[in-house]
């Protein structure tokens, strides 16, 4: 009876052995989809950290290049295109080769001269400047013109204050523009530039009546206006801007 019940127990234990052996090769015994899965995951998982190092390095942050490891390419030259500033001035059509001479000699201290953009900043100034004094604005004409024009211009409007007068005016716009005198002095520059313009202006006085111009007629209005700008040192050219200096009527 022991010796039949110890011949049972030990196929029993060697049975169990061999059950638990296969087990334990079977979970330890990765199958070809085991690896497939275990690589997609890894997969998934380093495009997960790529696009939040991504997310991280986007927005208001700006990787720049470090000193020690990465310095900054340098930039290109600039190249440069298109007509020289002296072939510009001359392709300028004017009535008076005095103009172009004029020219010319700004252009010796500025090389940065063009007639053309020249005409087109002088015309934004013209309309800012006439709707300014329309309209009794001060500041708006403080830096657009030399002293004793803006003393001028602001008396003008102080008077007119005192009058109980209103300037009623649409700037409609500029019919022509054309450089007529153009000079260097000391190291200043000073272009004239002939304007005419289309208004509708009229003056109302205190009462509400009008008593010059027309609230319903287009006006051609002519002005030469002369506009100065310092150009004598690097440092004052680094001031692009051009103030009136003068106005005239035409003859």
């Amino acid at each position: 009876m022991n010796g039949q019940f110890d011949l049972i127990t030990l196929i029993a234990l060697v049975v169990a052995v061999a059950a638990i052996i296969k087990l334990r090769s079977v979970l330890g015994h990765r199958t070809d989809d085991d690896e497939q899965r275990v690589e997609r995951l890894k997969t998934r998982e380093r495009e997960a950290a790529q696009r939040a190092a991504a997310d991280s390095t986007s927005g208001d942050v700006i990787q720049m290049p470090r000193r020690d490891r990465e310095p900054m390419p340098s930039a290109p030259a600039p190249e440069v295109t298109g007509p020289s500033t002296e072939t510009r001035i001359r392709a300028y059509p004017v009535q008076d080769p005095a103009v172009t001479a004029g020219l010319l000699d700004i252009a010796h201290l500025d090389p940065s001269l063009d007639p053309d953009s020249f005409l087109a900043g002088a015309g934004r100034a013209y309309e800012t400047i006439v709707s300014a004094f329309a309209e009794g604005n001060r500041r708006g004409l403080k830096d657009l013109l030399g002293k004793e024009v803006y003393d001028g211009f602001t008396t003008a409007i102080a008077d007119r204050e005192a009058r109980g007068e209103t300037i009623e005016q649409q700037f409609v716009g500029i019919k022509k523009a054309e450089i007529v005198e153009a000079e260097v002095k000391n190291g200043v520059a000073s272009v004239a530039v002939r304007f005419v313009s289309e208004l509708i202006s009229s003056t109302i006085d205190k009462a509400g009546q009008v008593i010059a111009g027309d609230a319903q007629k287009i006006k051609d209005v002519t002005d030469i206006w002369t506009f100065s700008r310092d150009i004598s040192t690097e440092r004052a050219r680094s001031d692009p801007n051009w103030r009136l200096v003068a106005t005239q009527a035409p003859n």
